[in-house]
């Protein structure tokens, strides 16, 4: 990929983060780029070549898979909260923002495979995580699907909260946050 297409995608992508993908227009993308209208044109097909063509680059992801999540000790309560903060610490309020700002309907059938990549990647790792946990005599036998959405639910809902609100809703950190969700987690399961 040449520069001046990918200063268009990293404007486009910007944009579509923090004014939603209606509102960017491709007269928008170029100045913010850098070039002319013209010069977007022959670059790419159209706004949406553009996004997608974003959308499938690595920095423009959470980089949430399961390589992340590898770290174990099994330990339940250890691993749970690796669990919460290696996927926290991923999800920032920009990547939220811009998984939003890619669900316009314009977009989602394109978009969606590669959004939920993200909360597949977690709760695949940590239903793996929780089966191995009982095969090992560490946990009994539970409902693991259910489980591993529960704390993904978690995670998923401070960091939702935190990016559309900042410090303006949430008086609790992050890692107090984790620390407190996987204690009722763990009292939960006894």
């Amino acid at each position: 990929m040449d520069e001046t297409s990918q200063k268009i995608i990293d404007a486009a992508m910007m944009l579509v983060r923090d004014h939603g993908y209606v509102a960017t227009t491709t007269k928008v993308i170029a100045k913010a780029a850098g070039v002319n209208e013209c010069t977007l044109f022959r670059k790419f097909k159209n706004k949406k070549d553009i996004v997608l063509q974003g959308v499938n680059q690595a920095k423009w992801r959470a980089n949430v898979t399961p390589e992340i999540f590898q770290n174990v000790q099994w330990d339940l309560r250890a691993d749970t909260e690796m669990f919460m903060r290696a996927y926290m610490d991923r999800m920032t309020p920009d990547f939220v923002n811009l998984s939003i700002g890619l669900r316009a309907p314009q977009l989602y059938e394109e978009t969606a495979s590669l959004i939920m990549k993200v909360p597949q990647a977690f709760l695949l790792s940590f239903t793996q995580y929780l089966n191995k946990m009982h095969e090992m005599g560490k946990l009994p036998k539970a409902d693991f699907d259910a489980l591993a959405l529960t704390v993904f639910s978690s995670a998923f809902g401070y960091t939702f909260l935190k990016a559309s609100f900042g410090n303006g809703l949430l008086n609790v950190e992050k890692d107090d946050y984790i620390k407190n969700s996987v204690q009722m987690f763990i009292k939960s399961l006894e």
